[in-house]
C-alpha cells in the first residue's frame, strides 16, 4: 500500500481527540428525587449513613477558562451542592460565584434552593435565574420568591422553547418544553453544548409517548451523553399510592424501549432523578445489572462529563 495511504488508514483508525484541559465540563451535583434519599419522615437509622444519602438531582457547569460556573436546578440540597461546586472549581468573589441558575420547573427538588440567595442566608446580589415565562411570572408573583426578586437577591432572565442561550463564543444552553403535570410552571429539559460534546438534562417527564413519537431517540442521538428521567423503576413502586398520579417513563420501559437503539446510543443514557424507592440507587441490585447489561447507566454524583 502506498504511504498515503498507510497514513490515511492509521489516522481513520485514531480515536477522536479528548477535549483540551480547558474545555468547559458538566459535574453531577446529585442525583436523587425531589425530596432526596432517604426522604424526611424516614425511619432506617442506617439509611441516614453518609454513604447512604443521595442528593438532588442537579448538575453544575464550569468553564475553566473564565472561572465561570452555573447550575441546573436550585435544589434544596443547594448548600452542599455548591460548596461540591466550589471544591471542584474554586473562584474568588463573593458567594455564590455563580454566573447563573438554570430552572427545569416548578417542583419542590428543582426551585427551592432559590431560598439559600435570599436575605435570611446569604444575601446574594443579583444572581442570574434563567426561567421560563410562567417560571419566571411564577417567581415574581408569588412569596416568599417575590421578595428575592424585589431585593435583588436573583435576576431572572428570559428563555423561550427551542431558542438557545449564549453563555460563551462556544458554549450554550438551549431548554425545549416537555411534558410534566405543570401545575404551577411549565417543564423543560436542557441540551448544553459546548465545543466539542453536548449533554442532554431531562429530570422530569411523565412519559417519553406523551412527548411525541421519536422525540427521545432524536435527542439522544444529537448529545454524547442523556441524563434521562429514572425516578421509578417499575409500576407498583410505591405502596399505597396510585403511580398513574405520579407519571414517570418507568426504567423498565425505558430500557424496552431503548432496547431499539444501537449499542453506542444506549450508551449515552444515564438515568438521573432516582425516588427513594428505587431499587437501582442500589449498586449490587438485580436493577442495576439489568440497566447495565442492557448498555445504559445510573448517573453517578461527581460524575463528569468534558464538552
Amino acid at each position: 500500500m502506498p504511504l498515503v495511504g498507510v497514513i490515511a488508514v492509521l489516522l481513520a483508525a485514531r480515536p477522536p481527540a479528548s477535549p483540551p484541559a480547558e474545555a468547559p465540563y458538566v459535574v453531577v451535583l446529585g442525583v436523587g428525587q425531589d425530596a432526596g434519599v432517604p426522604q424526611a419522615g424516614h425511619r432506617v437509622a442506617a439509611d441516614w449513613r453518609p454513604e447512604r444519602r443521595r442528593r438532588v438531582a442537579a448538575l453544575g457547569l464550569i468553564e475553566p477558562s473564565t472561572q465561570r460556573r452555573w447550575l441546573f436546578d436550585a435544589t434544596p440540597d443547594l448548600p452542599t451542592q455548591l460548596w461540591a461546586l466550589d471544591q471542584a472549581a474554586p473562584v474568588r468573589g463573593r458567594p455564590p460565584g455563580l454566573a447563573g441558575v438554570f430552572l427545569t420547573h416548578g417542583h419542590i427538588g428543582h426551585y427551592t434552593g432559590l431560598m439559600y440567595f435570599g436575605r435570611e442566608a446569604m444575601g446574594a446580589r443579583a444572581v442570574p435565574v434563567f426561567a421560563m415565562p410562567r417560571m419566571r411570572a411564577f417567581l415574581s408573583e408569588n412569596g416568599p420568591w417575590d421578595q428575592l426578586v424585589r431585593l435583588r437577591n436573583i435576576a431572572l432572565r428570559p428563555m423561550a422553547d427551542g431558542v438557545p442561550v449564549a453563555l460563551s463564543e462556544k458554549l450554550s444552553v438551549t431548554p425545549f418544553l416537555v411534558p410534566h403535570r405543570d401545575e404551577y410552571t411549565e417543564t423543560v429539559g436542557f441540551v448544553i453544548r459546548g465545543p466539542h460534546r453536548a449533554i442532554a438534562f431531562v429530570p422530569d417527564i411523565d412519559k417519553w409517548s406523551a412527548w411525541g413519537e421519536g422525540k427521545v431517540e432524536a435527542l439522544i442521538a444529537r448529545v454524547d451523553v442523556a441524563y434521562l428521567d429514572g425516578t421509578f423503576y417499575a409500576d407498583g413502586e410505591i405502596p399505597g399510592r396510585a403511580m398513574r398520579d405520579i407519571p414517570h417513563p418507568f426504567i423498565e420501559e425505558s430500557i424496552a424501549r431503548f432496547g431499539r437503539l444501537p449499542a453506542a446510543e444506549r450508551r449515552k443514557v444515564r438515568f438521573i432523578h432516582l425516588n427513594r424507592t428505587n431499587p437501582a440507587l442500589d449498586p449490587t441490585s438485580d436493577a442495576r445489572r439489568t440497566i447495565t447489561g442492557a448498555g445504559m447507566r445510573v448517573a453517578k454524583r461527581g460524575e463528569r462529563v468534558p464538552l
